[in-house]
């Protein structure tokens, strides 16, 4: 096995920092349309309103999940590094590689979210062309 340096998860730093800038915009988004949604719920109590309501609070959850495997990997990334510095290569390699598995389920929440995404914009189609 080829020895890890402090390159190694280094690499990943730029890698998960535009990952989490893209997960913030996609919950800044999200909360923008909570707000929006939430308005228009107490204008009108319609229960479609209510299925995106429901929606929109899951892809949230989901986000807040992909936000949290992501920082945690970033910091396993960081102590990774810590450990090598102060020469801990074996327990180094096993921490690299979980903040690797942590960032698997990041993306792989990314995916379950962005296929939730899909299916509320293919009900908004489907309404409009219905009329």
């Amino acid at each position: 096995m080829e020895q890890l340096t402090l390159t190694t998860p280094a690499l990943l730093f730029s890698a998960i920092s535009l990952i989490m800038l893209a997960y913030t915009n996609r919950f800044l988004a999200y909360a923008a349309v909570v707000r929006n949604l939430h308005d228009k719920y107490l204008e009108k109590k319609d229960k479609q309103l209510i299925k995106q309501i429901k929606n929109i609070k899951k892809r949230l959850y989901l986000t807040r999940s992909m936000q949290i495997f992501g920082i945690t990997s970033l910091l396993l990334c960081v102590l990774t590094m810590f450990l090598i510095y102060i020469e801990q290569h074996a327990i180094a390699v096993w921490v690299f590689g979980l903040a690797l598995i942590l960032l698997i389920f990041s993306l792989a929440f990314l995916i379950w979210e962005i296929q939730i995404s899909v299916k509320a914009l293919e009900h908004h189609i489907s309404d409009i062309e219905n009329n």
